[in-house]
């Protein structure tokens, strides 16, 4: 899949549009994208699908095709060529994952993002025109419950059944990776600054995301009453207990290290020609990156340190719904991947249904 310049993705007036020579025949894309930005869809996300969207077009240029004439064929050659092109910068395809995946390839996450954006896009073109046929098929609803849950305690978290396409490809369910307690120590106490030190303990006494961290504004940290006013995915706020020596940690910056700015956000470049900016997402991967060189702790990514936060709650044996609660997961089914990492508490429980069983006559 090698295309030229005649297709690119652009941020235009605060939002992402195609551009160059042949945008002008993709010019339902634009539309779509303005209509997520419309209906308060996350930047990153209209982002996101714009760069799908933009691989498909540009994808259906060099086959000289037009958005009018896609039908399920051409999805589906439009697939077999996303599994089947190599990625530009990763390891040759003499390397391959212990699952027999070659290195050089794309997730099939990667695969069924950019289906779900053409779907977003044919659905937007239904919408406008009831007469044109989606040529994205559905397949069975989706089950976001499992065969234990129907009928128990936890039914009401339940999501609506949500069709998905036949042709989304299948991929593995991984458990979240966690960070052992003495290499999350090592790479927390190599941490120098006040600011540094509080953005880690958020994350990882607290269970932040890095975006909600880098959200966070002065006014949203209670050191008093130790709450956070968090802001996760999808814009949904929720309270949040700040941990004691966490909210110690952030009142020493907030007094002795934060400099001087007209910004509300919390967190603030230290130096620099950009000093009293709120510190981006970037600046927060360098700090990371370079804390893994220091500590040669590879896995000491900004997420690792809430997946130990999830992995220690599940170790706890904290409520299935408390957990969820803290997390800020949309659906319970995802709270319960943290469960599988609790193997003190599984077989605690294993062992005493055992003794249960024994005892009976």
């Amino acid at each position: 899949m090698i295309f030229d310049d005649g297709l690119r993705l652009v941020e235009r007036d605060g939002g992402w549009v195609l551009a160059g020579s042949a945008a002008v025949r993709f010019g339902l894309v634009n539309d779509y994208l303005g209509y997520l930005a419309d209906r308060n869809y996350s930047p990153k996300t209209v982002r996101a699908y714009g760069y799908d969207l933009l691989g498909f077009c540009r994808w259906l240029d060099g086959e000289d095709l037009e958005l009018a004439g896609v039908t399920t064929d051409v999805l589906l050659a439009f697939l077999r060529a996303c599994r089947e092109a190599k990625v530009p910068g990763r390891p040759g395809p003499n390397v391959v994952r212990l699952s027999g995946r070659r290195m050089d390839q794309y997730a099939a996450t990667t695969i069924n993002r950019r289906l779900a954006a053409i779907s977003g896009l044919f659905t937007f073109a239904a919408m406008r025109d009831p007469s044109r046929k989606n040529p994205v098929p559905k397949g069975r609803e989706a089950r976001w419950l499992t065969s234990g849950e129907r009928s128990g305690m936890l039914a009401h978290t339940a999501r609506r059944p949500k069709s998905r396409s036949s042709l989304r490809l299948r991929e593995p369910r991984r458990l979240p990776t966690a960070l052992p307690t003495l290499e999350a120590a090592e790479l927390l106490a190599s941490f120098r600054t006040w600011r540094d030190r509080a953005i880690a303990g958020l994350m990882l006494y607290c269970g932040l995301r890095s975006a909600e961290v880098l959200a966070l504004d002065v006014t949203d940290v209670d050191i008093g009453g130790r709450w956070l006013t968090v802001l996760g995915k999808g814009q949904r706020e929720r309270r949040v207990p700040l941990d004691a020596d966490v909210a110690s940690v952030i009142q020493v910056y907030l007094l002795a290290e934060r400099p001087e700015s007209g910004s509300s956000r919390l967190f603030l470049v230290a130096k620099g020609p950009n000093r009293g900016q709120p510190l981006s997402a970037a600046g927060l991967r360098t700090i990371f990156r370079y804390h893994r060189e220091l500590t040669g702790i590879v896995g000491g990514h900004p997420h690792a340190l809430r997946h130990t936060f999830g992995t220690a709650l599940a170790e706890a044996g904290v409520d299935l719904a408390v957990m969820q609660a803290l997390l800020g997961h949309a659906h319970v089914d995802t709270t319960a991947r943290y469960v599988h990492l609790a193997p003190t508490h599984v077989k605690a429980e294993f062992d005493a249904a055992r003794d249960r069983l024994r005892s009976q006559p």
